[in-house]
Order: C-alpha cells, then sequence, then structure tokens
C-alpha cells in the first residue's frame, strides 16, 4: 500500500500547479482522499477533501475559489489543481487516505470535519511547493 504525491514546485504568485496523489495496493476511491499542507513552523492543515463518490468536497477557507480537487478512478490518481497561488500557499503538500485509519468518522459527518488528519491512516510523502512573491 503506497500513496506516492507529486507535481510540486517553485511558482511565482499567481501561478499554478498540479499536485498528483498516486495510489498503488488499494483503490482509491474506496475512501475519503484528502490534501495537507504543513508550512515551517505549524501544524498540518487540511487543504482540501473528496469523498468516495468524489459527490462531496471540502475545501479550506483559505483556498476556496482557487483549489480543484479531483479523481481519475481509472488512473487511481486524486488530484489538486492549485491556481492563483499565493507565497502563503507555501508548504509541503501531502495526501492521505482513510484506508488503514483506526477509526473512521460515519459517512453523513460533514466533509469539512471529515477533513481532519487524525481520520487518514495512510500518508504519502510530501511534495514541495513554494510560491515566490
Amino acid at each position: 500500500v503506497q500513496l506516492q504525491a507529486s507535481g510540486g514546485g517553485l511558482v511565482q504568485a499567481g501561478g499554478s500547479l498540479r499536485l498528483s496523489c498516486a495510489a498503488s495496493g488499494f483503490s482509491m476511491d474506496n475512501y475519503v482522499t484528502g490534501w495537507f499542507r504543513q508550512a515551517p513552523g505549524k501544524e498540518r492543515e487540511g487543504v482540501s477533501c473528496i469523498s468516495k463518490s468524489s459527490g462531496r468536497l471540502y475545501y479550506a477557507d483559505s483556498v476556496k475559489g482557487r483549489f480543484t480537487i479531483s479523481r481519475d478512478n481509472a488512473k487511481n490518481t486524486v488530484y489538486l489543481q492549485m491556481n492563483s497561488l499565493k507565497p502563503e500557499d507555501t508548504a509541503v503538500y501531502y495526501c492521505a487516505s482513510m484506508r488503514s485509519s483506526p477509526w473512521r468518522p460515519a459517512q453523513s459527518t460533514s466533509m469539512e470535519r471529515q477533513c481532519d488528519r487524525r481520520y487518514f491512516g495512510s500518508w504519502g510523502r510530501g511534495t514541495l511547493v513554494t510560491v515566490s512573491s
């Protein structure tokens, strides 16, 4: 079971990047998938999460209208399209799945509450996003 995040890099403010999270060993669409980020000296925070059916999405207020999460089930991959990037978006970005979580919230729980790193049991290595001003 492995999650591999890629697509990070250095970009100027206002630019775009697309992060990819590819899974091996399990089907991502069986679990809630999320993107989290951690800036230096800060806690890891939920950026965006997508439900199993892709019918429900969550975005942190700081990225609403700029980031888009999506799935490609055929490729077993989840994407995070990031537009209008700002220097404050600089962080290491991680993708995660609720697979292997010791406890998952009920499906009826709001996506905002589900997008909590404590519910995610499978994590990929991070990919660094640096936005220059």
